[in-house]
C-alpha cells in the first residue's frame, strides 16, 4: 500500500524539523560543560580544540557518504535511523567518561551522525517545487535556532544532577551525555513511527506536474535565451515583472533536467551515470555558492569564538550574561529566518543573497572600526558591541537560506544528496578553521577582522560580477 501524499508530507516535515532541533541541542547542552569535564580528566588545554574539531571532522567526512547513499537508494528514513545510532553510542560514550581519550572518541563517533543532514537536504530538494524551496529551507533552518534557544534551559537542571547509576557517576559533567543519549533514542522512535519517505508514485506525480507546468510556461513565453547562473532570463522585449516572476522557475534549467521518475531505465543506469565531479562543482556559479557557504560560516564561528573573551575583557561578563546574550541572538536569528521565509515568496533568491551580503559587509566594516579597538567609556563600548553583533546576526539568515536554495537549483537533482554533502563538508571545514583562526589572534584583532572582511568583500564582488554579466 502507498502512503497518501498529505500524510507523507506531514511525516517528512515533522521528522525533518525534529532532527534539526536535536542536532542543534548539541551546541547548547554539551559545549557549555565540555571544558570543565576535560579538566576533571586531566586533559591539556589543546584537548578542547581536538574534541570540538573531531565532531566537525567526522561530520565533514560522513556527509558526502550519506548523501551518496541516499541518491543511490532514494531513501532517507533508513539512513537517518542508521546515522542516529552513532549519535546514541557517541553520547553514551561521553556519559561514561572514563578517560580523556574516550571522551575524544565519543565526539568523533557522534559527529558521524551529523552526516544525515546531507540526506535530509537532498530529500527536501527532491520533495519541493523550485519556487517554494527557499521557503521550506528557511523553516527548517529556523528549527535549528529553536534548539539553540531551549538548550540552555536543559542545563539549568542538568547541573543539579549528582547520583550514582550502577557503575556510572551522574553529575553536571556526565549528565549532558546521558540526557542527549536518551533524546536520540526518543528520536529513533519518532523517526520509526512518524517519518516516511515519499513513495515513488508521489514523486512521479510531483515531477510530472512540475514538468507539465514548465512546458506550459515555456509555450506562453515563447523562446527565451538563458544567460548567467542565478536565474535571470533575456527575452526580445523583457519586462521587470516577467523577469522577477519567472527567475526562480527558470533557474532549474541551468542544471541537468530533473531526475526521471523511477523506472527500469533509472534503476539500470543509476543517478551517477555520466556524473563528473569537475563538471558538477567547478562551474563558476557553484564555486561562488560554495565560497559563500565557507566564508559566512568561517566568519560566524570566528566571531563566536572572539565574543566571549571580548565580553569578559571589556564588560566583565560571566556565564549568565553570555547565556542571555546568546538567547537574544537566537531570537533575532529566528525572526530573521521567518522574515526571509516571507521575503523569498516575493523576490528571487539572488536578491535575498545580495541583501544578506550587503548587511554582512556593513557588519564587517563596523566590527573592524569599532570592535578591533573599542573607544570611549563603558556605555559607548557596549553600544558599539551590541550594534556589531546585531548586524552580524541579522545578515546570516539571508545568506544561509539563499545560498542553500540556489545551490540546490544549480546542481543536479539526481545527485542532490551527494551535492548537499559536499556543501555541508565545505561548511564543516569552515567551522573547524574559523575558531582556530580567531583563537590564535585574539590579541591581534585588526589582522583577524581584516582578513575576514577581505574574504567577505571578495565574495561580494564575485557575486556582483556574475549578476551584472546577466
Amino acid at each position: 500500500s502507498t502512503v497518501r501524499p498529505s500524510s507523507t508530507n506531514t511525516g517528512v516535515s515533522f521528522g525533518v524539523h525534529v532532527q534539526k532541533k536535536y542536532l542543534s541541542l548539541y551546541w547548547t547542552v554539551i559545549l557549555p560543560t565540555i571544558w570543565r569535564y576535560l579538566q576533571t580528566l586531566d586533559a591539556p588545554p589543546y584537548f578542547l580544540g581536538m574534541a570540538l574539531s573531531a565532531f566537525s571532522l567526522s561530520g565533514l567526512l560522513s556527509g558526502p557518504l550519506f548523501g551518496h547513499l541516499s541518491d543511490r537508494t532514494r531513501t532517507t528514513k533508513k539512513i537517518i535511523l542508521f546515522a542516529n545510532m552513532f549519535e546514541i553510542v557517541g553520547n553514551f560514550m561521553y556519559f561514561m567518561g572514563f578517560s580523556k581519550w574516550l571522551l575524544l572518541s565519543s565526539r568523533l563517533v557522534a559527529g558521524i551522525g551529523t552526516g544525515a543532514g546531507s540526506s535530509i537536504f537532498g530529500l527536501l530538494t527532491r520533495s519541493t517545487a523550485p519556487e517554494s524551496r527557499a521557503t521550506v529551507f528557511a523553516a527548517v533552518m529556523a528549527c535549528r535556532q529553536v534548539g539553540l534557544l531551549i538548550g540552555p534551559a536543559f542545563n539549568i537542571f542538568l547541573r543539579l544532577c549528582d547520583f550514582q547509576l550502577g557503575p556510572f557517576v551522574v553529575n553536571k559533567h556526565t549528565a549532558p551525555g546521558l540526557f542527549m543519549c536518551l533524546l536520540w533514542i526518543l528520536l529513533q522512535l519518532v523517526v520509526l513511527f512518524m517519518y516516511w519517505d515519499l513513495p515513488p508514485l508521489v514523486r512521479r506525480k510531483k515531477q510530472d506536474g512540475l514538468t507539465n507546468k514548465s512546458e506550459e510556461e515555456e509555450k506562453e513565453r515563447g523562446s527565451q535565451e538563458l544567460a548567467g547562473s542565478y536565474g535571470s532570463v533575456v527575452t526580445s522585449s523583457p519586462s521587470r515583472d516577467d523577469v522577477t516572476a519567472t527567475s526562480n522557475a527558470m533557474l532549474t534549467h541551468l542544471s541537468p533536467p530533473p531526475s526521471p521518475p523511477p523506472s527500469e531505465t533509472h534503476e539500470s543506469s543509476g543517478p551517477f551515470k555520466n556524473f563528473s565531479i569537475s563538471r558538477e562543482f567547478l562551474r563558476e556559479e557553484v564555486v561562488v555558492l560554495l565560497a559563500a557557504q565557507f566564508i559566512t560560516l568561517f566568519n560566524q564561528t570566528a566571531l563566536e569564538t572572539m565574543v566571549t573573551p571580548l565580553t569578559q575583557k571589556y564588560f566583565g561578563y560571566g556565564e549568565l550574561e553570555n547565556s542571555v546574550m546568546y538567547c537574544l541572538c537566537g531570537s533575532e536569528v529566528i525572526a530573521g529566518f521567518l522574515f526571509v521565509r516571507w521575503l523569498s515568496q516575493h523576490v528571487a533568491e539572488r536578491v535575498v543573497l545580495a541583501v544578506g551580503l550587503t548587511i554582512c559587509n556593513i557588519s564587517g566594516v563596523w566590527c573592524l572600526i569599532f570592535l578591533a579597538k573599542p573607544q570611549g567609556g563603558f556605555p559607548w563600548q557596549l553600544t558599539e558591541f551590541i550594534i556589531g553583533v546585531f548586524l552580524q546576526v541579522l545578515g546570516l539568515p539571508f545568506v544561509a537560506v539563499a545560498q542553500v536554495s540556489l545551490f540546490s537549483k544549480v546542481t543536479s537533482e539526481k545527485t542532490q544528496g551527494f551535492s548537499q554533502g559536499v556543501r555541508r563538508s565545505v561548511g564543516g571545514l569552515a567551522t573547524i578553521l574559523g575558531p582556530l583562526w580567531a583563537g590564535g589572534l585574539t590579541e591581534n584583532m585588526y589582522i583577524m577582522l581584516g582578513v575576514m572582511m577581505a574574504l567577505l568583500a571578495l565574495l561580494t564582488v564575485s557575486d556582483r560580477k556574475m549578476r551584472l554579466r546577466q
